[in-house]
């Protein structure tokens, strides 16, 4: 039923039964990490409810049309973003909403536009499904408004929900949701997605994605090194192995640029803290996310204690949860080389 969907089998055939059973819940959680392939399942399960599949992929988000018009919204006012709320709808009863402008966030006027739109009844067969991807974006006005929605949905409603970490939601939500949770594939399973896939460099992006398609197909590796490049350049200066001036260059270039988002920058930062980690306890090279830099990998394991690396964690988690607020990445990024640099208290 859910052709060509790679992983979490035992999800996919649940979802499966509700369907031949006609025992659907009205809301439904997806959560697991990003690429893992939540949105996509939705889309699956959608098409295979309501009929018309190839309908249903022209909302992937991460499809180059998708992306230019979630670019192109950023530079508009955010006036102009109330007016005209976010939705992707190419199949009549199938409605995407998505996270939008500079901080990617789910806005209550998506959520009224949402509630709006429920009440109206299927053009074809007996639902409509809406997907509300990275709900997890949602502030708290805009989560309050899809509360009312979910505490009294019209019968014909089906909502599927996406999420990274499932805690990050009002519990409220969480407890009016079926949730299902997406592991990452086994090693085995991301060889043979990749098969399926003519992309370059296939073992690094098996490496890389961690267990997520989605991330393996989306990668940039040439934008990847360079952001990489200015995380090592920071994970030097704050150990101390560098001074402070050898990371000032990298954040000035960061700053200075409209389209590098903070969002990238923290994520690559968890996974090279990662490689330290394991490094630390004795894991060969070719285990790590970024063998390719293992040297210099080893070098920062070696200048910092574990003390060090779970303070950084800590720290790369702090402004993870800032970057909602729209803070300064130069600043916010310099603060945390200086941090670093002293000594623990």
């Amino acid at each position: 039923m859910f052709d060509n969907f790679h992983g979490n089998l035992g999800v996919v055939s649940t979802l499966e039964r509700m369907i031949v059973q006609s025992r659907i819940p009205q809301t439904l959680l997806l959560a697991g990490r990003e690429g893992v392939g939540k949105a996509t399942l939705a889309r699956r399960f959608a098409a295979s409810l309501l009929g018309g599949a190839g309908q249903f992929e022209r909302d992937d988000l991460s499809l180059e049309h998708n992306l230019a018009i979630l670019a192109e919204r950023e530079k508009w006012a955010s006036e102009k973003r109330v007016d005209d709320p976010l939705l992707f709808a190419s199949h009549s009863d199938f409605v995407t909403f998505a996270p939008d402008g500079p901080l990617r966030q789910i806005s209550i006027q998506q959520m009224r536009l949402l509630k709006e739109r429920a009440q109206f009844k299927p053009l074809r067969g007996a639902h409509r499904v809406f997907l509300i991807d990275r709900i997890d974006r949602a502030n708290e006005q805009a989560a309050n408004s899809l509360l009312k929605t979910l505490e009294e949905p019209p019968e014909h409603l089906i909502v599927f929900m996406t999420a990274e970490n499932p805690y990050d939601l009002l519990p409220t939500i969480r407890s009016r949701s079926v949730p299902f949770q997406l592991a990452p594939l086994a090693p085995d399973q991301m060889a043979a997605f990749l098969r399926t896939r003519a992309l370059n460099d296939s073992p690094r992006r098996l490496a890389l994605a961690q267990g997520s398609p989605g991330l393996a197909v989306s990668l940039d590796l040439e934008a990847y090194d360079k952001r990489r490049a200015s995380m090592l350049a920071l994970l030097e200066a704050a150990s101390r192995r560098t001074p402070f001036s050898a990371w000032v260059k990298h954040g000035e270039s960061i700053a200075a640029s409209k389209t590098e988002k903070l969002d990238f920058y923290l994520k690559l930062l968890y996974g090279l803290l990662e490689d330290m980690l394991a490094l630390s306890v004795g894991a060969p090279r070719e285990e790590l996310r970024n063998s390719d830099v293992a040297p210099r990998l080893e070098a920062l394991s070696a200048a910092v204690s574990f003390d060090w690396i779970r303070r950084a964690s800590a720290r790369v988690d702090e402004l993870a949860a800032l970057v909602r607020r729209n803070i300064q990445k130069g600043i916010a990024l310099d603060a945390l080389v200086l941090d670093l640099r002293r000594p623990a208290r």
